[in-house]
């Protein structure tokens, strides 16, 4: 295996003028909106009470645990983005919010080191009950997380002694020795977090505690343990085990099954391991799951998880539109594990998928002002049905200000806020490019220091251009990825076109660099209409628009109603214009569509009569801007003529 690493957030500054004001919007806007969500100080959202919560287990209030099981997670996610707004620009008072809220959660923490404020609270005789589906692995998990970001940000070491005792109080309970309990989470996500706890502290129990989560995963030797656990509770076994991936031994899973954020956390746990220790093995299962899920099981937006029962992987192809369930938080685990795959092997076809589920998948899940949020992420929305039916009520027409279950808006946060990790990559003697984000960055190449600066109009252009600021001249190899999106491109070196050697998808240029030289690559960027693989069905005889990593779709408010009846001409040519004044500044795409002439039928549901048509002007728009202007239908994919 040949293994790069992410150069650092520290080192990575963004100046984009597509990124920065998401950026800008999570630390002025969106952290102080989840705070007070947290405080229950949202007029009309759904009360949160996790602080609340927090405060009754401290001591500090009376009264009794409200929410999920799983509700300490929310506020841990918000305090991880804070954390990485830190790394981005010092904040005082956001900074002493945390050392008290970490201060708050050790108060919370029991002497023994448990923390779970649901249990602490409401259920103390239950504790370690039930792994399969109380999310007590999963909280810390997330805290660890939160942990791991604030300490590399601050260097303040409170809130790692927290899960530091969390964790020999995890180990006291469960493992391999006689007595423990020989079980995992029901939810996957602590083991993504303990190795970045190992990787900060090199204590090898956190390394060896997630390899005993993963292997344990599904052993039915001498019983599965969910089987014994359940039994033990006075319940009946469940006969299929895929919703928490523990169908059968990880080494033996070939498929995405299951809860889609819960198996995207899991693989990327696995990753991680399997870098770690070599473990050629664990990174086939990984390849093989990866290649079911996005070539089987994956929308176009890098959404996944397209059924709402059990928010899960259904079975290959079955990609719904006006039922995607294609949660916010599954495209984020999406991106994470991507990140990670290409850590191990640098292919494109893994930062490809990264970039699809962020600028789509992901962005969508969020309002452009960051005050309201999807949690499901459909590609087709008609209010009329939508509103009425109840096996439609998991989509909503427009987002929501919270959630009672409100994983979604803290993951969307988190991920905007950690953005500059996902750009850059780096080993001995190669830098990586995976992402088009204008900025700068500095790491160290055979002990000197050299800068980056990376400059564009990026997803609306694309022209990129790399400055190479060092102090003496030094070899490396700079490769930067061809999105697979883009058929022609062209690469230029201190203004002279350089030939294109791609290898997996990276155009790779070894050479001695010298103080100033500058790298432009010219990406083609025309509008591409996307087919269906045909056992799609729904998406039989029809396109979507796509432009760079881009998306689109139609909404009502520029097309008019009945989206569904609108037929394309796919061999047209499209016009692109970027618009400032319309959802923040986008590139709005132009093309010529049909629609029924319905002045020429009878008012009758059913008709013998040929159909006429009538030409339209179209308007698509990015779908990750798609209802920020009121509820009306949307469409992704379009009939073709």
């Amino acid at each position: 295996m040949s293994k790069m690493t992410p150069i650092q957030l520290s080192q990575v500054k963004i100046k984009d003028a597509f990124w920065s004001p998401w950026q800008n919007l999570v630390k002025d806007s969106i952290i102080p909106y989840q705070w007070d969500a947290l405080n229950d100080r949202i007029p009309g959202a759904e009360p949160s009470r996790t602080v609340k919560n927090f405060e009754i287990a401290a001591g500090r209030s009376n009264g009794k645990h409200y929410g999920m099981v799983f509700q300490d997670s929310d506020l841990y996610k918000w305090m991880e983005t804070v954390a990485y707004t830190l790394h981005m620009q010092k904040n005082d008072k956001w900074e002493e919010i945390m050392d008290e809220v970490i201060q708050l959660i050790e108060e919370a923490q029991e002497e023994n080191g448990y923390l779970n404020t649901y249990f602490s609270v409401n259920h103390p005789d239950k504790k370690w009950t039930n792994l399969k589906d109380d999310h007590e692995l999963y909280c810390i998990g997330h805290l660890i997380e939160a942990a791991v970001a604030y300490y590399e940000a601050t260097g303040k070491d409170q809130i790692i002694q927290i899960v530091n005792k969390a964790i020999e109080h995890i180990t006291e309970v469960i493992g391999e020795d006689q007595g423990k309990l020989a079980g995992y989470p029901g939810h996957p996500e602590i083991e993504l977090a303990l190795m970045k706890l190992y990787r900060i502290t090199g204590k090898e129990a956190y390394i060896s505690l997630c390899k005993f989560f993963i292997e344990e995963r599904g052993r039915r030797t001498p019983h599965h343990f969910f089987d014994e656990e359940t039994k033990k509770r006075g319940e009946k076994p469940e006969n299929d085990y895929s919703y928490y991936q523990a169908h059968l031994p990880i080494r033996e899973q070939r498929t995405a099954e299951g809860h889609s954020v819960r198996a995207t956390y899991l693989y990327s746990g696995m990753v991680d391991l399997a870098s770690e220790l070599e473990d050629e093995e664990l990174l086939e299962v990984c390849r093989a799951l990866w290649e079911n899920t996005v070539n089987k099981r994956m929308y176009v937006t890098g959404g996944i998880g397209s059924s709402a029962h059990q928010e899960r992987f259904t079975v290959d192809y079955d990609l719904p539109n006006d039922r995607a369930y294609t949660e916010t938080c599954a495209s984020v685990a999406l991106i994470m594990w991507a990140h990670r795959m290409v850590q191990i092997e640098a292919d494109s076809n893994y930062t490809d998928v990264l970039e699809r589920a962020l600028y789509n998948g992901a962005l969508s899940g969020i309002a452009l002002d960051g005050k309201s949020y999807f949690y499901v992420n459909p590609l087709e929305v008609w209010p009329h049905t939508t509103n009425c039916r109840h096996d439609m009520n998991s989509v909503k027409t427009i987002r929501q200000p919270w959630f009672g279950c409100a994983c979604c808006p803290p993951n969307i946060a988190r991920l905007l806020a950690s953005l500059g990790q996902y750009i850059y990559s780096v080993n001995h003697k190669e830098l990586y490019v995976h992402l088009y984000i204008s900025g700068e960055t500095e790491f160290m190449m055979d002990g000197e220091l050299i800068k980056i600066a990376q400059q564009s109009n990026y997803p609306w252009e694309g022209n990129i251009n790399f400055r190479i600021d060092l102090k003496k001249p030094t070899p490396f190899t700079l490769a930067i990825r061809i999105p697979g999106w883009c058929k022609e491109c062209k690469l230029f070196i201190n203004g002279e076109e350089y030939p294109v050697e791609k290898v997996k998808g990276y155009a790779k240029v070894h050479k001695e660099w010298h103080p100033g030289d500058e790298v432009t690559l010219s990406l083609d960027m025309p509008v591409e209409t996307v087919r269906s693989h045909p056992a799609v069905r729904e998406n039989a005889g029809k396109v979507a628009l796509q432009r760079g990593p881009i998306v689109y779709c139609l909404e009502e408010i520029d097309n008019g109603a009945n989206l569904q009846d609108i037929q394309l001409d796919s061999k047209q040519s499209f016009s692109v214009d970027f618009d400032a004044s319309l959802l923040n500044g986008v590139m709005v795409v132009k093309g010529t569509g049909f629609k029924t002439d319905t002045e020429k039928i009878q008012d009758q549901l059913y008709t013998t009569a040929q159909s006429a048509f009538i030409e339209k002007e179209l308007t698509a728009i990015p779908y990750y801007a798609w209802s920020n202007r009121g509820e009306n239908e949307m469409l992704v994919w379009i009939r073709e003529k």
